[in-house]
């Protein structure tokens, strides 16, 4: 006789739907002026209240950078929020458009495939897109690329501005001060007397023979403090000051220059635009012909030499071993 089979049911627990989502705000400024403090008030506090009119939202937590929006990895509260997404304490994050969350499309879409992929949506408030909704990343790179066009054209703007009041004279770039100098009353340079006593001494002893490594064990041993107030000295200190034209009462603006997108950064203008100069804008520390000399002297020592084969290192270096008078 055919045994009957037996067949068991198989039940599952019952999935409980979410009571609520946890919702992160996200806001940035770029300054601390109170323009934009302003401004960040009125993001949070409109965000805010966002979240509480949805009744299946929940506050969990606000993240606030006051950074540009250049670089992700020099924004730490932006970091903490990935960082709290990837560790499943956020459902929604909320922010007030795509220029907030990132001005670099590549590395900001890069971020909401990440955070997507964690299962977390991204509400751009302004631009009413949720991400995380079947949303086209199509629509997220034109977004993105008119935020990054807008950002540029705003860079720009300021840039001429500043270009117009360095061609008037006007520029506060000419009154930028260094170590040897004060701003007075009239936020004009003035010589700081012990301070220009030891620029003066830096330029005196490498014009002897001593390098650079030598100057900064004399600083160090005689306890003159540095630029920043310590007793420890930096080559590179050392080196800019034999380099900066300043020290004449000379001023040059624009010696660098800032590369755009993508890879922002600060490099030397070796004609990549002009250059401007207001001839003996303040007292000088050091005279012209002193400095032309360290000049001179820099580029007699350095090891590296141009020729037809182009810029290479030749076999010495240069090094003083002889005693200075000092």
């Amino acid at each position: 006789m055919e045994q009957k089979k037996r067949i068991n049911k198989v039940t599952f627990p019952p999935v409980i739907p979410k009571m609520y989502e946890k919702v992160a705000i996200y806001c940035r400024i770029s300054t601390h002026n109170q323009e934009q403090l302003k401004s960040l008030s009125n993001q949070v506090s409109g965000l805010t209240k966002k979240v509480y009119d949805n009744m299946r939202w929940r506050l969990s937590d606000v993240y606030i950078d006051f950074q540009s929006g250049l670089e992700i990895n020099l924004r730490p509260e932006f970091q903490r929020m990935i960082n709290d997404c990837e560790s499943g304490l956020l459902d929604i994050i909320i922010t007030k458009n795509i220029g907030r969350f990132g001005r670099n499309t590549v590395e900001a879409l890069e971020i909401i495939r990440k955070l997507t992929s964690c299962g977390v949506k991204i509400v751009f408030d302004d631009d009413s897109i949720n991400i995380g909704d079947g949303t086209s990343e199509l629509m997220i790179s034109l977004l993105e690329a008119i935020a990054q066009e807008e950002n540029e054209n705003r860079s720009q703007n300021v840039y001429w501005g500043i270009k117009k009041r360095v061609i008037d004279g006007t520029s506060a770039l000419y009154n930028r001060k260094c170590y040897g100098y004060c701003h007075d009353k009239e936020r004009e340079l003035a010589v700081v007397d012990e301070e220009a006593e030891t620029v003066q001494f830096i330029y005196k002893y490498y014009l002897q023979g001593a390098s650079i490594v030598g100057i900064k064990k004399e600083l160090e041993n005689r306890k003159i403090l540095s630029p920043t107030g310590k007793l420890t000295w930096y080559n590179r200190t050392i080196d800019k000051m034999l380099s900066n034209e300043k020290y004449t009462g000379d001023v040059i603006v624009f010696k660098t220059l800032t590369t755009g997108y993508p890879n922002r950064k600060r490099i030397n203008n070796n004609g990549e635009t002009e250059k401007y100069v207001m001839i003996q804008k303040h007292p000088e520390i050091i005279s012209k012909e002193i400095f032309e000399a360290v000049q001179n002297e820099k580029a007699r020592r350095c090891n590296i030499i141009q020729d037809d084969n182009g810029k290479h290192r030749t076999s010495t270096k240069y090094s003083s071993k002889r005693k200075i008078d000092v």
